[in-house]
């Protein structure tokens, strides 16, 4: 419990059912408690003289509870083999099931084990059959959840859902994998190398404009679809190395009905009652089974039912590696969904959820349901679950949402395991949530981090108001000093957090609030923030001013040390203009900063925009392009690269050669954020040629520099390079 107890001693303790304090330790607010025998399943109360009641916490016995028995459903000597870990439960059946929709199944008592883990053993094998559990004594019951339901495995490594709020959910029994690798292995770059496109799996062929074939389009195979405008083609196209998923293990994809006032809780923020983003994990070992084909949200049928969408996620990651793109997860561990019927609140409330004092769920992240990652056997399920999608999926990263929220001993066992697998798996971190902050802590243990220090000062922290050094303005304590930071990958020597460039994950742009292209649009005052745009392909095409800013931007971006992010339709400016629905429709037009719930055309990606705006797709392709050509832009040592003097405040510029390379060739890059006047620097002796200015980018030369003096232009920049005797120029 937690209180502020002062000479206290055991007579002012007093805990209903005749339980009896012995013994108990004081550390700052919360008293650890020795007691008589309890039962594990009776909620008790405690009363403490003088600082008032609260509902006892058994963590500490709890915690003793630890296992290494195989979990969920195994195929072990001929036998089906089921485990369950239930520690405070006092019965526990399997349900068998030979059809997905079966109402009622075969029931069989499970044994239990003094390491808290339920078992059952079948002699037989159980391909293509359905099951789950009904389970007695702990499960957290509310005025949404009927205590008769059946839950299913939270190992299951497939699930067939009914599309209903509720998400009622069985697991499927596949036969051991016979998937074919034809010798696929892991791409891994360094943290550095990369250069990550983070995207939606639906989002990127779902709209007509992608090309791809109808019934393919927005799920795992639409991705593998080649000669299409969207897809794995166009990816490859841009050139980025790595794609980072958007949540894709099995999650709760209906909330509740909006504005019904006969449901138990009462939805009047969400009127599409739909989370698309997928942060809103239910499964931790299922591919979200919506994004196979044959996926869909009709009310009351049914997804996952014949497994496809394990073999059809395999595939979908041998297409990315086969095209040398690694694959990187957003996993959610730090909560878990929300308003369906989540298996581990059937389970054990008080085991799997931090609770507050009242013993009601924390919502540090914002969910309403903080998971309680420190438990041992939580941090094992994290920890078996990476390694599943390692092993199973052949999934070369992963990103963990609001990392924070994660304790360090499970971060730390992450690491150590994963590695173990794979030495050079991808682990970055938002490294955010529940008030907490940090990238450092990440670094230490080599991940990467999101950036958004990068982010708020090069582009700004909001564009009404906050607006960064593409729009000529210093938001918060930003300067020409910090810009040579975020250049430079924001390293500890600079004051930064980072042990390494490399760990420093630079972005503009992520799936949360407003895309940079609708950032600049609001930011240049196009469109005012809360209004409605009524002409959409107007919109969508960038004004030439606009068209600059995004340009510097995407240069300051991806010549920076660290790791690189894109955002699925930065490249072209993409604008989420929330569109017109029959659910819906008093918001149409207005710029969305929070677009998680909408699976239609304001998330969708609509290829004519990347066309309308094909001046900005090309210059991302000539600077990615840049960026891999040259490695001193991903490598350089500190000492290597020297900034230039310039009047202009806003000229930011330098000049760098990588390590063991003759220090005649040479690579500068000048950037102007002020939106009037000119930057003048004056370069080294040598002779320069342009590689990139504020029309083009490319590998090649597209013009000589007469001399070394540079003049850029307002809202702009350049990449300059020497010696001229080995670069070809541009006719």
């Amino acid at each position: 419990m937690e209180t502020r107890p002062e000479n206290v001693s055991l007579d002012d303790f007093f805990i209903d059912g005749g339980i009896v304090v012995v013994q108990f330790q004081v550390h700052e607010r919360t008293v650890l408690l020795a007691t008589s025998p309890f039962q594990m399943t009776t909620d008790y109360r405690i009363t403490v003289h003088g600082a008032g009641e609260k509902d006892l916490m058994p963590d500490g016995v709890l915690d003793s509870f630890v296992s290494e028995k195989p979990l969920g459903c195994r195929l072990e000597h001929s036998n089906t083999v089921f485990r369950l870990f239930a520690p405070r439960a006092t019965q526990v059946h399997l349900v068998l099931f030979e059809k997905h929709d079966d109402r009622s199944g075969m029931e069989y008592p499970m044994t239990k084990g003094r390491d808290g883990v339920w078992d059952m053993v079948m002699e037989r094998t159980l391909n293509q059959h359905y099951y789950g559990y009904r389970i007695w004594g702990a499960p957290h019951r509310t005025e949404l959840f009927n205590p008769d339901w059946i839950v299913a495995d939270p190992y299951s490594s497939a699930v067939v859902t009914q599309n209903h709020y509720l998400h009622p959910a069985k697991t499927l029994i596949l036969p051991p994998s016979i998937f074919d690798w034809e010798g696929d292995a892991w791409i891994c770059p360094d943290l550095e190398d990369l250069t990550v496109y983070e995207m939606h799996i639906r989002d990127m062929t779902v709209h007509p404009s992608s090309g791809v074939q109808r019934e393919k389009a927005g799920t795992y195979l639409g991705l593998t679809e080649t000669g299409k405008t969207g897809g794995i083609d166009y990816l490859r196209s841009l050139g980025i190395n790595a794609v980072e998923l958007m949540p894709a293990q099995e999650f709760g994809n209906l909330e509740i009905d909006y504005r019904n006032p006969s449901l138990p809780v009462y939805n009047d923020w969400n009127p599409y009652a739909r989370n698309h983003w997928g942060y809103m994990t239910s499964y931790f070992f299922a591919p979200e089974s919506y994004y196979a084909t044959g996926g869909n949200l009709i009310p009351g049928q049914y997804c996952g039912s014949d497994g496809r969408q394990v073999r059809e996620f395999k595939e979908m990651v041998k297409a990315f590696h086969r095209a040398g793109i690694s694959v990187i997860m957003d996993v959610v561990y730090n909560h878990v969904s929300h308003y369906d019927f989540n298996s581990f609140k059937a389970i054990d409330k008080k085991y799997y959820f931090r609770l507050d004092g009242n013993q009601e769920f924390q919502k540090t992240s914002g969910c309403g349901n903080d998971f309680r990652t420190e438990r041992p056997m939580v941090r094992r399920l994290i920890t078996e679950s990476v390694l599943h999608w390692m092993q199973e999926y052949h999934v070369d990263g992963f990103r963990f949402d609001l990392a924070t929220l994660i304790d360090s001993q499970t971060l730390d066992a992450v690491s150590q395991k994963a590695r173990e697998v794979n030495p050079r798996v991808i682990l970055i971190a938002e490294p955010w949530g529940g008030g907490t902050y940090g990238q450092a802590p990440f670094s230490r243990r080599g991940w990467g981090s999101w950036n958004d220090r990068f982010r708020n000062g090069v582009k700004g922290q909001n564009p009404h108001g906050g607006l960064g050094f593409v729009f000529g303005q210093w938001w918060g304590d930003n300067s020409p000093r910090s810009m040579r930071h975020f250049i430079l990958g924001t390293p500890e020597g600079e004051g930064g957090p980072f042990a390494k460039a490399g760990h420093s994950v630079n972005y503009l742009e992520s799936h949360d609030d407003y895309t940079f292209g609708d950032f600049v649009r609001i930011g240049s005052v196009r469109v005012r923030e809360g209004h409605a745009v009524t002409d959409l392909l107007a919109n969508a095409r960038l004004t030439d001013a606009e068209l600059n800013i995004h340009k510097l931007g995407a240069l300051f971006l991806l010549t920076s040390r660290g790791a690189t992010m894109l955002h699925e339709g930065q490249e072209f400016a993409r604008s989420k203009a929330i569109a017109k629905t029959d659910i819906f429709d008093s918001m149409v037009g207005m710029l969305d900063p929070n677009s998680y719930n909408k699976d239609n055309e304001t998330n969708w990606i609509n290829y004519t925009h990347a066309d309308m705006n094909s001046d900005l797709l090309e210059y991302y392709r000539g600077l990615i392009s840049l960026r891999k050509r040259f490695s001193v832009f991903r490598r350089a040592a500190s000492k290597n690269i020297r900034f230039l003097d310039c009047v202009n405040p806003f000229g930011v510029g330098y000049v760098m050669h990588a390590e063991g390379v003759d220090s005649d060739e040479r690579l500068a890059v000048l950037m102007n954020g002020h939106p009037i006047l000119e930057a003048e620097f004056q370069l080294p002796d040598g002779h320069w040629h342009v590689l990139a200015d504020r029309h083009r980018s490319a590998t090649v030369a597209l013009r000589p520099l007469p001399e070394p003096l540079a003049v850029v232009p307002p809202t702009s920049g350049m990449v300059l390079y020497t010696p001229a005797e080995s670069v070809s120029t541009v006719q």
